[in-house]
């Protein structure tokens, strides 16, 4: 009973240290890649996000606008104008879905 116990604590422990390692790190992505435009705290106060009229993704109003799904179809699918215009690229190719959903998490924190 004692070596059963010991073999399963020793495969959770395993498990957990490398799903910490291998866990996509939303925040991580989100300051590479995100916070250029959207800013590091969502308001969208960057050169870039102020030419491209950004929403302020720290409101609670906005982030309740859309749903995790419609964020995850944005990051993969981009986001253009009504003139087809890119206002922001496709990151499908760029990220695994897993990474895509832990972005949309840590942008989730981004409000206040």
């Amino acid at each position: 009973m004692k070596k059963n116990t010991m073999l399963t604590l020793a495969a959770m422990l395993v498990f957990t240290v490398t799903t910490k390692i291998f866990a996509a790190d939303g925040a991580a992505i989100y300051s590479d890649t995100c916070a250029q435009c959207h800013g590091d705290d969502g308001k969208g106060k960057t050169t870039k996000g102020k030419r491209l009229k950004i929403r302020d993704f720290s409101d609670p109003k906005v982030q309740d606008s859309f749903t995790d799904a419609d964020a995850i179809k944005a990051v993969k699918e981009g986001i253009k104008d009504k003139d087809n215009v890119i206002l922001m690229k496709a990151y499908k190719n760029d990220f695994s879905d897993d990474e895509v959903k832990a972005v949309v998490a840590y942008f989730r924190t981004l409000k206040k």
